[in-house]
């Protein structure tokens, strides 16, 4: 697949190809829901959405965010609430102890018919499959980047081990993966990668523009600086995945900001067994890093909003017929 481009019927939470069939979509955006009624509004809670694997940094209540300084971009001026992540003075990554909590964390598996059919299509066997999981994001007027801090992706893996990819890991990392992205500093902006190991993973995702990095340790730094965050103002976030089949190098990760494909990576490995499925969305954001230098300078918050998923097939595929589509 090309990468996608936006166009009068594609909206920035789902900048998709006119070629790409919608199988089915959930969403928390009025605007998106209105594009066609393939997407199945949803409130912004989390029974709805089926979160679990809630940590203890779980978010405030809904809040009324602060207005955009961009009173003309897309957005859904409709939506009064928000979720809030607020990241005290001090704090950092969840597993400095001595440190303030700040954030929030959990898993989305999305509505229930959603998460079933991503199991179900993901282990049936051949036939091309993407996931699109996207949100928006608003960081503060004047926000205080630092050196950096995790934002929402996709993940998945077999099972539970699907999990706690993350954090520099060491075990079962060929059957999970961990698409978050992150803010660096100044607000450049960046896919964060945890895939299964091996030379030809790291060897695309490192050759991804503008600079990629690999701590051996941690993630791969894919892309930095491929855009910017600007503080004050929605950022729309789409993340779209194609699971490779197993044995084969055809998986595929692309994130699109503001309507606009910003990184696309192909040949990867994401799994190296059927039961390897994309599970939903990693929701999780802290400054951090670890050591104390990564810390927020300042009690500052972000919100998010618009949380949404697609579960895509080409219009060649006749695969699932039953599903009901839509396109775009």
């Amino acid at each position: 697949m090309e990468p996608s481009t936006t166009g009068d019927s594609t909206h920035p939470l789902f900048p998709l190809h006119a070629l790409v069939h919608v199988m089915y979509g959930f969403t928390t955006s009025t605007s998106l829901a209105s594009l066609s009624d393939v997407f199945t509004y949803y409130p912004l809670n989390y029974e709805a959405l089926g979160l679990h694997a809630i940590s203890k940094r779980m978010p405030r209540a809904l809040v009324a965010p602060p207005l955009s300084k961009l009173q003309d971009q897309l957005t859904d001026s409709s939506i009064a609430l928000a979720w809030e992540a607020f990241f005290p003075r001090g704090s950092v990554n969840p597993s400095n102890k001595n440190a303030p909590i700040g954030g929030f964390g959990f898993y989305l598996h999305g509505p229930p018919e959603f998460a079933t059919i991503i199991k179900d299509i993901n282990t049936e066997g051949p036939g091309v499959l993407d996931v699109v999981m996207s949100y928006e994001v608003m960081f503060e007027d004047g926000f205080e980047w630092a050196l950096g801090g995790k934002l929402p992706g996709i993940y998945g893996g077999v099972g539970d081990k699907a999990f706690g990819c993350t954090g520099g890991r060491k075990q079962d990392r060929c059957q999970c993966f961990n698409l978050r992205l992150m803010w660096r500093a100044s607000g450049l902006g960046e896919l964060y990668a945890y895939v299964p190991p091996s030379a030809s993973n790291s060897e695309r995702l490192l050759a991804t523009p503008p600079d990629s990095l690999h701590n051996r340790d941690f993630g791969i730094s894919t892309g930095r600086g491929a855009w910017m965050f600007e503080a004050g103002r929605w950022t729309a976030i789409a993340q779209r995945v194609r699971m490779n089949t197993v044995g084969k190098e055809d998986g595929e990760v692309e994130v699109f900001v503001d309507g606009k494909s910003v990184i696309h990576v192909c040949g990867l490995v994401l799994r190296t067994e059927p039961e390897g499925h994309i599970q939903g969305l990693h929701l999780e954001t802290f400054f951090g890093g670890a050591k104390p230098e990564w810390a927020s300078p300042r009690a500052q918050s972000a919100w998010f909003r618009g949380i949404s998923g697609a579960i895509l097939r080409s219009a060649t595929d006749s695969h699932n017929k039953n599903v009901r589509h839509d396109e775009l």
